[in-house]
């Protein structure tokens, strides 16, 4: 057979498959927590923290499907990242740059265009957008950011107040609906959102005591002094030694912070049980923690030790009660037909540079977790080298849905790459961060390919450049290193390119 007769064959058959996928109309189970750090996430490998934290049920949709290794957002905070996601366009284009913005709601997104194909569709859990949910034909979505206990739900018929804990009450919320529409003839699309483990990362009573026996190993940079990098992150505020709130973040009630209010407020949320066994966990630690009077980086060790542990506990609700979904689809024999997704808005820092908190395009927080599975489609044990980016969930559901995508859409469908053939694919992810201010953080933009990231920090005018394969922990700008001067000109030139394919506007300078 000629090489062209063989091309023929394989674009037939890839047709066909394609065709056979279309007519199933795979149900499709979209799991999103909030500010999930890969690194806490035992399919992308142990590590300091996950040999000691495992997540065993996302490991199980990465196991059974694809993990892509070189996932990343398109703009590092939580409305913005989500708008990313529903429509497969970067902020500028659908015009959530910052979290203050309130998302249009009237434009094109994934849910609308499954809709259009006859799914079913729902989200239950944290939204972040301020308009309504459209798209969808049942909606129970956090008010604002969402509270850990007893949080207050929206819905098209009102508030609906709610007992217990909120990772728990939107997994009951989603397979409700999963068993109410397990015998329709629609096929579904139901998105689970999880507040944890974001910021003040409250842990639910089972989970209080979890990790109390354990000393996790600090980050190599938990104690960076920003030197071989621009002014701009040293300029940071969002540090676990100065700026994590002792009551809010650190559950020390004795000591004075800016955010006692709030966490008083939410306190009063839990119910007597709850707030009993809450008081049983801290109160001897925070007793401990109190007569210690630690000082200087022995209390920077401490606050770490609290925040990453409050962190894993959340994680671990997270991680049971996907276990709870996935169990729900084998028992149910809805698993064979279900495109199983887990991701989050964004990564997180976990004592790395000595922080908290997302925002940069720093790796930590540009890196996303992503873990598909999709029986007869994607193999198991797949992993996923290409750069790929939250743009890119929007164009993969419509496509896997059997529908045409809208050339609009900025992301590529992702199922080309689950093909043996190495289809043609993007060597460059652009990244935006606008909301210049939060945490400290300045306006950025930047791109970042296989191996080198250049970021400018456009209202100072400051360049970085970061060599990954050399400097993983990016501790040096390579930016006025000689050695390196084609590479700075060889990644403007991508820059260039990709503001150009985007159709980004220049920034506005000032703040």
């Amino acid at each position: 057979m000629s090489k062209k007769s063989n091309g023929i064959a394989i674009i037939l058959v890839m047709a066909f498959a394609t065709a056979a996928m279309a007519a199933e109309k795979p149900n499709i189970l979209f799991i999103f927590s909030d500010d999930h750090a890969v690194k806490s996430i035992s399919a992308y490998g142990l590590n300091e923290i996950t040999q000691l934290a495992p997540t065993p049920n996302i490991d199980r949709i990465a196991e059974g499907g694809a993990l892509f290794e070189n996932n990343f957002c398109a703009n590092s905070i939580c409305a913005p990242s989500r708008a990313c996601v529903l429509t497969g366009k970067h902020s500028h284009i659908n015009g959530q740059r910052g979290n203050r913005d309130t998302f249009d709601g009237t434009q094109q997104t994934f849910p609308k265009l499954l809709q259009q194909a006859g799914y079913s569709t729902a989200i239950f859990g944290k939204w972040h957008l301020k308009s309504d949910p459209t798209g969808f034909n049942q909606w129970n979505v956090l008010e604002g950011q969402g509270t850990y206990y007893a949080p207050d739900f929206l819905t098209a018929n009102g508030t609906q107040e709610t007992t217990g804990y909120s990772t728990e009450i939107v997994t009951d919320l989603a397979m409700d609906y999963l068993k109410k529409n397990k015998d329709s003839d629609k096929p579904f699309m139901v998105m689970c959102q999880y507040k944890a483990p974001h910021r003040n990362w409250m842990p639910a009573p089972a989970y209080l005591n979890k990790f109390d026996d354990v000393t996790f190993p600090e980050p190599d940079t938990l104690f960076d002094d920003y030197t071989g990098r621009t002014r701009s992150a040293s300029e940071h505020k969002m540090g676990i030694d100065e700026h994590m709130s002792m009551f809010y973040d650190l559950k020390v009630a004795e000591q004075p912070g800016r955010y006692n209010k709030a966490m008083t407020l939410f306190m009063k949320r839990m119910t007597p049980e709850e707030r009993t066994a809450w008081d049983a966990a801290y109160d001897p630690k925070n007793k401990k923690f109190i007569e210690s009077n630690l000082s200087g980086k022995a209390l920077v060790r401490w606050k770490y030790q609290r925040y990453i542990k409050d962190y894993l506990r959340c994680v671990a609700a997270v991680d049971d009660n996907i276990g709870r979904l996935l169990d729900y689809l084998k028992k149910n024999g809805l698993e064979e037909n279900t495109i199983v997704v887990y991701s989050s808005d964004q990564g997180f820092y976990l004592g790395e540079h000595g922080w908290f908190d997302k925002r940069w395009m720093y790796e930590e927080s540009l890196r996303q977790p992503l873990a598909m599975r999709w029986p007869g489609v994607i193999n198991p044990g797949t992993r996923i080298r290409q750069l790929t980016q939250n743009i890119d969930i929007a164009p993969t559901f419509i496509e896997a849905a059997g529908q045409k995508i809208p050339e609009e859409i900025q992301g590529e469908s992702l199922l080309p790459l689950f093909q043996e053939s190495s289809p043609q694919w993007r060597d460059a992810i652009y990244y935006q961060y606008y909301d210049g201010g939060g945490h400290g953080v300045a306006r950025h933009y930047g791109v970042r390919d296989d191996r080198y990231k250049l970021i400018h920090l456009y209202d100072t005018d400051d360049w970085e450049l970061f060599d990954l394969q050399n400097d993983p922990n990016e501790m040096n700008s390579e930016y006025n290193n000689p050695e390196y001067s084609m590479t700075v000109e060889r990644m403007k030139k991508k820059l260039a390119a990709l503001q150009t394919q985007y159709k980004t506007p220049p920034p506005e300078e000032g703040k």
